[in-house]
């Protein structure tokens, strides 16, 4: 087992990064042939999954987690107008498990690693543990 992080420096306040060749580079640095590729996100506002990002399809998810968050009275005592940020971030994740095979993370044919930024520009650190 291995253990690194990366850093990766958002330029929105929400956006996409598709972070798969920064993976992929940790995993060919460290030469490892076949496991898991285990990602943690350090912050509890963004967010790890996978995405198909023909063009537009990273704003079409930016929107759409919008539309899925209500607007209520929160009571985050810290700020309360970036609860939705924190919300989003659990109900989308902060970790994700890739496998790994002939040295390189296995993805679908479009199928694509993205960090999702709620409350950027940031930098944003990965914890990424090959297994």
């Amino acid at each position: 087992m291995l253990n690194g992080k990366i850093s990766i420096r958002t330029s929105e306040h929400r956006e996409i990064v598709d972070i798969s060749e920064d993976v992929d580079a940790f995993v060919t640095k460290h030469q490892y042939h076949s496991g898991i590729c285990q990602l943690t996100i350090l912050h509890t506002t963004a967010a790890l999954t996978t995405a198909d990002l023909d063009l537009g399809t990273d704003q079409d998810m930016l929107d759409a987690f919008e539309i899925m968050m209500p607007k209520l009275r929160y009571r985050h005592p810290h700020d309360p107008s970036h609860v939705t940020e924190h919300i989003l971030s659990s109900l989308i994740g902060t970790s994700l498990s890739i496998p790994i095979d002939n040295g390189k993370c296995v993805l679908g044919t479009w199928q694509r690693i993205v960090l999702v930024e709620l409350s950027g520009p940031r930098s944003r650190e990965i914890v990424i543990t090959l297994i």
